[in-house]
């Protein structure tokens, strides 16, 4: 499998803490410290730093980290509402990368929003969380100087999977309609029975990781409301969804996953766009961003964001 690594990033695939060690209850302590020293010791995107806000939320407080573009003016800009990825389990919104990447690079407000983790939050906590952060951004969009037409979802890995959620139940309770959704490599199918998903060995993150966290976030047996409200690719109607742009890398688990979801929304009649940067892993992009190669996959994706929010 990392044979199939484009050369330019194949220097990055050292072994990581979040690697070393089956995802489960009882290692969920050690995985979580690993993730969060790889996070620290990851290299930023410019000096954009956030603002901190904690909103009232009707399952208690909800962080979120505010990334402005600009922000000494005061006219409506275009936001998005980004999640971040560690499978359900990990990760932190106060990030260095994603959040000054878009603010900086596509002109648009950032909220990137600390959900609930698993396994102390089982689902639908995190979809739970995603709506509340998105319908609180609409609500104080005048506050935040933000455009109310001109919002998008967005996230990466478990955050891409999370923002697919949020926009499907947004849509089926009425609740706002982001204008678009940006899905990075997403976690959408808590089985991985696609072909990718069936292989063994990806690197970064395998199947048997995956699965892992798919289980402390799902639970045993999970009911298949559950299943439909939090895996976005087992839900029945994909119709009337926001115009969408997913990326994902060609060495990656979810690759097919993300193939079979751009093709559902196209059949349900949406506007769905797929770029698939062959020889990239899961998140080998923002790691290899100086590379050729990262740095094609990363221009594709904030060139779709600020072509979706910035027209003009």
């Amino acid at each position: 499998m990392r044979d199939q690594v484009a050369p330019d990033l194949r220097g990055f695939l050292t072994e990581r803490p979040v690697a070393s060690v089956p995802i489960t209850r009882e290692t969920i302590a050690e995985v979580r410290a690993g993730s969060n020293q790889r996070i620290s010791q990851r290299k930023g995107f410019g000096s954009t730093e956030p603002e901190h806000i904690v909103a009232d939320t009707p399952d208690g407080p909800l962080e979120m980290f505010v990334y402005h573009f600009d922000p000494g003016a005061f006219d409506p800009k275009p936001c998005m509402v980004w999640f971040h990825g560690g499978g359900y389990v990990m990760g932190q919104a106060a990030e260095n990368w994603f959040g000054p990447l878009f603010a900086e690079r596509a002109g648009c407000t950032v909220v990137s929003v600390q959900y609930r983790l698993a396994p102390e939050h089982p689902a639908p906590a995190a979809t739970n969380d995603g709506f509340s952060a998105l319908s609180w951004v609409y609500a104080n969009a005048a506050d935040l100087a933000v455009d109310p037409n001109r919002i998008a979802v967005g996230g990466a890995s478990a955050g891409g999977g999370l923002a697919a959620s949020v926009a499907i139940h947004s849509r089926n309770v009425s609740g706002p309609r982001p204008s678009f959704q940006l899905l990075l490599y997403p976690m959408l199918d808590f089985q991985h029975k696609t072909l990718s998903g069936l292989l063994q060995g990806h690197p970064v993150w395998p199947r048997e990781h995956s699965l892992g966290c798919w289980d402390l976030y799902l639970g045993p047996n999970p009911d298949q409301t559950i299943i439909e409200l939090v895996s976005a690719i087992h839900a029945p109607d994909l119709s009337d969804l926001p115009p969408t742009y997913i990326s994902v890398g060609g060495v990656d688990l979810f690759v097919d996953e993300c193939r079979a979801f751009h093709q559902r929304l196209l059949d349900a009649g949406g506007a769905s766009m797929l770029e698939v940067t062959p020889g990239v892993y899961h998140g080998g992009e923002s790691e290899g961003y100086e590379t050729q190669t990262g740095r094609k996959m990363v221009d594709g994706y904030v060139d779709a964001l600020k072509s979706a929010l910035r027209p003009d």
